[in-house]
């Protein structure tokens, strides 16, 4: 399944959590799956084999199955939908980290909270503010860099507007002087996406983005934010009245592109918790390629 549900929203179904769900808790992805990573590779049907095989050891375990009276396909087929609909129905909730209860991220945000740092977890620091991750790795090596492990890093404007694609730039490399200090993990906050096999406390998916004019937009080097994973929050200690001053003052980035493919996506792309998807195509599906076209 597509990253925030995108198939189901071409279907004309929002998947995006409800305040009831976002509130629910972290819920961890089954960690049983990763035991069939090997199906990855394999065609659906050996894939199937081995979830029919996983499913009867377990009914078995509990009881609900003799050794002797495998599941039937008809049988399993009716588990393994019961099945994936749970997991899908965890992957709407996981490992969100949602702004509804703070002001950073209205829309909500996600924290890969199995690759976080737990101290870090619940965190109070100054932000350094950078306008894109180019911005941030010409001085990241500066041992004169005012920033220190309390830091908050937050690199912005690389969302689906702002960084035409949603780029995994988010989990920035941490400044060299906190490296050579001994300093592995810092508070990362960016309105992109990072690899789902890096590590780090990094808020992700931050929405509204920065070049949709979300406040990301309007952090500013020395503000305080306040993430607090337990309690879903991610907040920057900046008044209303400030933040209606800077949002005054604020202008949209220039156009990545004055015509074509890049325009024509940066004026009708989704945001990140409606899964980065084309406006015009919600609520449709679609279709074969009637011929072959090459």
């Amino acid at each position: 399944m597509e990253e925030n549900g995108s198939h189901e929203r071409n279907a004309g179904i929002d998947v995006r959590a409800s305040p009831q769900e976002l509130r629910e808790g972290l819920v961890t992805l089954l960690p049983r799956l990763r035991r069939f990573a090997r199906a990855l590779t394999r065609d659906a049907h050996d894939a199937d084999d081995l979830v029919q095989i996983a499913v009867e050891r377990a009914l078995t375990r509990a009881g609900q199955l003799r050794p002797d009276a495998p599941l039937s396909s008809w049988m399993f087929g009716i588990v393994r939908n019961a099945w994936l609909d749970e997991l899908r129905a965890r992957g709407r909730r996981a490992h969100r980290c949602p702004g509804e209860r703070g002001n950073l991220a209205p829309g909500g945000a996600v924290i890969k909270q199995s690759a976080s740092s737990p101290h870090l977890l619940k965190h109070r620091g100054r932000a350094l503010v950078f306008d894109s991750p180019a911005d941030y790795y010409a001085v990241s090596n500066d041992p004169g860099l005012d920033v220190d492990e309390d830091t908050v890093l937050v690199i912005r404007y690389c969302g689906p507007r702002g960084y035409p694609g949603m780029p995994e730039v988010s989990n920035v490399a941490l400044p060299k002087k906190l490296l050579l200090r001994g300093v592995r993990d810092m508070v990362r906050i960016c309105d992109g996406r990072m690899s789902g096999t890096a590590y780090g406390t990094v808020v992700l998916h931050v929405t509204p983005e920065a070049a949709a004019g979300g406040p990301l937009a309007l952090v500013r080097t020395g503000d305080w934010i306040t993430l607090d994973v337990p309690d879903r929050t991610l907040t920057l200690e900046v008044s209303d009245e400030e933040l209606a001053l800077r949002r005054a003052q604020w202008q949209p980035p220039a156009p990545h592109a004055s015509r074509g493919w890049t325009r024509l996506y940066c004026e009708h792309v989704l945001q990140a918790d409606s899964g980065a998807d084309l406006d015009f195509l919600v609520g449709a599906s679609g279709h074969e390629v009637p011929r072959e076209s090459h």
